[in-house]
């Protein structure tokens, strides 16, 4: 059973939302130790000074704040701890904002708001729905773990959503970035722009995250468990990469339209035959249908409703 990380309130006007957050995303990495060869005992690390090379007692080490220049500010813990903020039991909404003008690069970790009892799903059903019908956004603040965070509450696949989010000053803005100072003089030519155009519009589909996967991790996993039931096995070495060729961009646009076309050719075909043997399979079906002089005990199953696709939504 899930369990809340936070129980509060969405505070937007007079009015209270009583409801917890619970974690919407999860970390699938592998994480590993470093041992010792032959005994497999855990590496640790010692504190040490840079200055004696020794080992530093728990009582000695200090917090510093590094100014450069061998320069440093000693923080007490105990200053942090009165500066640090407290935990709040509110998220206080003060404006709402539409959807589409929030950029991905400013969402952080998302997690999922329910209501907070059964006297709460009145209130929680009025906000989500007026939002949604809106598509507006509420931003506010929260502090979660003594720790301050700009929010974002939206709708999301018929339920509320929280995302913490990045300040405006934590995101690097692209005029930092000397390499993205394009010019003028980089246009490109009608062309190109046509076949860039028709390979995008090649590969068009719609929106759908269970198609892609984390295939490193999974064969990671793999890898573990069988070399934990004791099968030897060998990785092969990635052969190195080739250096890139340097080759016409009319050329490389041409090329890769037509492995797209062909790629969605195959796709089609794949398809079309798998319903062809759809078809032909059935008449089987019917003709091995048990006779009526021996009607079958089983009852017959019921033919599941068709269930509405919710719309889509963006994600952090």
């Amino acid at each position: 059973m899930a369990r809340a990380i936070w129980s509060g309130a969405i505070s937007f006007g007079l009015v209270n939302v009583p409801v917890k957050a619970y974690t919407a995303v999860r970390d699938h990495r592998v994480h590993f130790n470093q041992v010792e060869k032959g005994t497999g005992a855990r590496i640790r690390y010692e504190k040490v000074s840079d200055k004696t090379g020794k080992e530093v007692e728990k009582d000695d080490i200090q917090l510093g704040y590094q100014l450069g220049q061998g320069r440093s500010v000693i923080v007490d813990p105990d200053e942090l701890d009165e500066l640090r903020p407290r935990s709040t039991r509110t998220i206080d909404v003060d404006d709402f904002v539409n959807l589409d003008d929030i950029d991905p690069i400013y969402y952080d970790h998302t997690y999922w708001l329910a209501p907070d009892g059964e006297s709460a799903q009145r209130a929680y059903r009025l906000l989500l729905q007026a939002m949604d019908e809106s598509s507006r956004v509420g931003i506010g603040s929260v502090v979660m773990r003594n720790k301050q965070y700009l929010a974002a509450i939206r709708p999301l696949d018929g339920a509320l959503a929280m995302s913490t989010m990045r300040f405006a000053d934590e995101v690097v803005p692209q005029a930092d970035i000397d390499q993205l100072k394009l010019g003028g003089k980089t246009k490109p030519e009608a062309k190109e722009l046509k076949l860039a155009n028709q390979i995008i519009d090649s590969l068009a589909t719609n929106w759908d995250p269970s198609r892609y996967h984390d295939t490193y991790t999974d064969e990671l996993l793999d890898l573990i468990e069988r070399r934990s039931e004791g099968e030897d096995i060998t990785v092969d070495e990635a052969a190195a990469p080739a250096p890139a060729k340097v080759v016409d961009l009319m050329e490389a646009l041409q090329a890769s339209l037509d492995a797209a076309k062909k790629s969605g050719d195959t796709t089609s075909k794949a398809s079309a035959s798998k319903a062809s043997a759809s078809k032909k399979a059935a008449p089987a079906k019917k003709a091995s249908a048990p006779a009526k002089k021996a009607p079958s005990t089983k009852a017959p199953s019921k033919k599941a409703p068709a269930s509405k696709s919710s719309s889509g939504r963006k994600s952090a």
